[in-house]
């Protein structure tokens, strides 16, 4: 399945999509706040459509 068709990525998958570091994905996901991050158990998934209304707003991250 491609990328862009997935509801969740993984941080590696989220940092090739996105073009943004794996530790800024594991810096802006650690917050308790965060809408963009689904927690499995210890693994972190980044909703991919919650994180490009999340990067459209944002000026710089």
């Amino acid at each position: 399945m491609p990328i862009w068709e997935k509801v969740n990525l993984t941080l590696n998958e989220a940092a090739s999509y996105y073009g943004i570091g794996v530790n800024k994905l594991r810096e802006l996901t650690d917050g308790d706040n965060c809408k963009f991050v689904l927690w499995v158990g210890n693994k972190r998934l980044i909703k991919r459509k919650a994180m490009e209304e999340y990067l459209t707003r944002m000026y710089s991250i």
